[in-house]
């Protein structure tokens, strides 16, 4: 399943790193485009003036070697052809319409309404409800792609419930609810 990954859910980086964990452990496949990784940069450096612009075109680097066929360009006519509540968010459309992705994993459901998106197959979705979807299909895998989430958490290390706390605290309320449950194999 071909997802875009707006550029609020790449943002707070518990949210990236557990989508990034969950697509890793080939949950789903994630895609992005230039103007989505620029927007959420260009937000958090904007807003946290501690964070260097270089540290996070590394992250992007990461992201993309991580996942090399994410990236994926809208032709420019198919930005301008959109007409979205949020004219900013119509190169996220494009950029799922040029991926064939089914849904867009956003925040900002209010600025991908269903009447305009279901005609291109298209669904905008919650991080939250995302998430929980895939560890209601598969609660092995998710809880494995979030462990390894946590283990890579190493300057500082972090405990599991800190980032349960983290990713609760990012508007994932039931993704952080479920994966403190206990599970079976």
């Amino acid at each position: 399943m071909k997802v875009i990954l707006d550029a609020n859910v790449l943002y707070p980086a518990p949210v990236r790193d557990m989508l990034l964990s969950l697509a890793n452990n080939n949950m789903f496949q994630p895609k992005w485009s230039a103007a989505i990784n620029e927007e959420w940069v260009r937000n958090l450096v904007a807003n946290r003036p501690d964070i260097k612009r270089e540290n996070t075109e590394n992250t992007i680097r990461f992201m993309n070697r991580a996942f090399p066929d994410a990236n994926t360009e809208p032709y420019p006519s198919t930005i301008a052809e959109l007409n979205l509540p949020d004219p900013n968010d119509q190169h996220v459309l494009a950029a799922a319409i040029s991926a064939e992705a089914e849904l867009i994993v956003t925040f900002n459901l209010k600025d991908f309404p269903p009447s305009l998106l279901a005609p291109r197959g298209i669904e905008a979705i919650h991080p939250d409800d995302f998430i929980l979807g895939l560890i209601e299909v598969d609660k092995v895998t998710a809880f494995d792609a979030f462990e390894k989430q946590v283990a890579r958490l190493k300057n500082p290390p972090l405990s599991r419930d800190y980032v349960l706390d983290k990713l609760n605290d990012c508007n994932l309320p039931k993704t952080a609810a479920s994966l403190r449950l206990p599970h079976t194999m």
